[in-house]
């Protein structure tokens, strides 16, 4: 693809409900985690999609509002901080890898190409207008002395998750 940055495809999925686990021993959470909701307008700010797909969703939304808290913030090192974005992180070789930047990408798709049976040539299908989507991507740059990385924000969200640091 030819719009100046990568995706990130990993091979694991989580199809696994997210309430559904063992801490190892037994005790009560108390209200806000594992309870029975008692009326459908409870409202949810963590990710708990009982599929791979619901999960991408959740995170999505989640990706969306931070990045327009980030645009109307004053002081964006504040509004990174309060998030819990990490302004260091270890680097591939063990060194500290710091933040330095970081981006929001408008991208419009216009089309789809896939392979065609028995040819080398891509078929293109150009989207008529009203099936042309519109979706934003935050990405943070951190740098070492001898590695950068552009990650993700629905990754560093996913990261996060999955290691328990957010408000779940």
């Amino acid at each position: 693809m030819g719009h100046g940055h990568h995706h990130h495809h990993h091979g694991h999925t989580h199809d696994h409900p997210h309430h559904d686990h063992s801490h190892g021993h037994s005790h009560s959470h108390g209200m806000g985690h594992n309870h029975a909701h008692a009326d459908a307008d409870h409202l949810h700010s963590h990710v708990h999609g009982t599929s791979s797909r619901e999960r991408v969703e959740e995170l999505k939304v989640l990706a969306t509002s931070f990045v327009d808290g980030f645009r109307g913030a004053e002081d964006k090192t504040s509004y990174l901080r309060l998030a819990g974005i990490p302004f260091q992180r270890p680097g591939k070789d063990g060194l500290t890898m710091s933040l330095v930047d970081a981006a929001i990408a408008s991208n419009w798709q216009i089309g789809t190409a896939s392979p065609a049976f028995a040819s080398r040539e891509l078929v293109y299908m150009p989207f008529p207008g009203n099936m042309v989507s519109h979706r934003e991507t935050m990405t943070f740059t951190y740098v070492s002395l001898t590695e950068r990385a552009d990650i993700d924000l629905v990754d560093l969200l996913s990261e996060r998750i999955e290691n328990g640091e957010t408000n779940q």
